[in-house]
């Protein structure tokens, strides 16, 4: 089944694809959230990001290709993992890190380029969504059934930052620097699925989930270890490699096979 958030009348509301409509929810899928029997058109809805996270968790260097990048032409991404994981290509552990949930943005909405950064690269990403809350999984299972489905992501990224911040956070969470949706697909079988980040038109990023280092059920897993998850808690599962910079005018997008396409425009901050 699909799950969508959007504005339906009454301010932000849950619903359930049901074709060419949507049946509204009482709360949140995850959360129990029960039809109303009120149902609006899916054509011309405004749709939002279809999670509300208490964190919203990202792990680095997870293709094997994206680490390869640190031998490739792109010296700014080489001398970010020359300076803080210089050990990536052997690290068996994945590389956690967390992006502030107000970076969070919806299908459609501008990516907005901050006055502070030279670089901005998009990163494009299949992303998990908590279902139940989860502390120090026993094992694979209890961590598969701890996920509610999956939606598409952008781990938007102010590359130069990132390099001088030598830790992550601020420069993966100015504002709408993570876009999310179109919905949540929770038939959705995340072996050995296309994923394609594509600039304005143009195929930049190319690979397949069977490429993952960890797979979504180890990220899980293995995050649980550290901290709970909580029921709509967000997982971005790595991007490959192809990756690139953002600037004003462009527009990228997501797609993965069996999920769809999230796509985002992209403008100068006018703060």
């Amino acid at each position: 089944m699909r799950f969508v958030r959007c504005n339906a009348g009454a301010g932000p509301r849950w619903a359930r694809i049901d074709g060419e409509q949507v049946r509204i929810l009482s709360a949140a899928p995850y959360a129990g959230g029960q039809e109303t029997g009120e149902a609006r058109p899916l054509r011309g809805l405004a749709l939002l990001p279809p999670a509300e996270p208490t964190k919203v968790l990202c792990v680095g260097l997870n293709y094997k290709e994206h680490r390869d990048d640190e031998r490739g032409p792109d010296t700014v991404i080489a001398d970010i993992i020359a300076a803080n994981i210089k050990d990536a290509p052997a690290k068996k552990d994945p590389i956690l890190f967390l992006k502030a949930p107000s970076a969070l943005v919806a299908p459609g909405e501008p990516i907005l380029l901050p006055a502070e950064a030279s670089r901005v690269d998009y990163e494009a990403e299949l992303a998990i969504v908590i279902g139940r809350r989860i502390r120090r999984a026993r094992d694979r299972a209890e961590a598969a059934a701890a996920i509610f489905g999956y939606t598409l992501a952008n781990d938007v990224s102010a590359r130069d930052i990132q390099e001088r911040d030598v830790q992550w956070m601020r420069a993966k969470s100015f504002d709408t620097f993570c876009p999310l949706g179109p919905w949540i697909e929770t038939e959705f079988d995340p072996v050995d699925r296309g994923l394609e980040g594509i600039l304005n038109g143009e195929v930049r990023q190319s690979a397949s989930t069977g490429m993952l280092i960890a797979d979504p059920v180890e990220l899980v897993r293995f995050a649980s270890q550290a901290m709970t998850l909580m029921p709509g808690d967000v997982f971005l599962t790595g991007t490959p490699s192809g990756l690139g910079g953002l600037r004003a005018g462009d527009v990228f997008t997501v797609r993965v096979e069996g999920i769809g396409e999230l796509s985002n425009p992209v403008a100068a901050d006018p703060a």
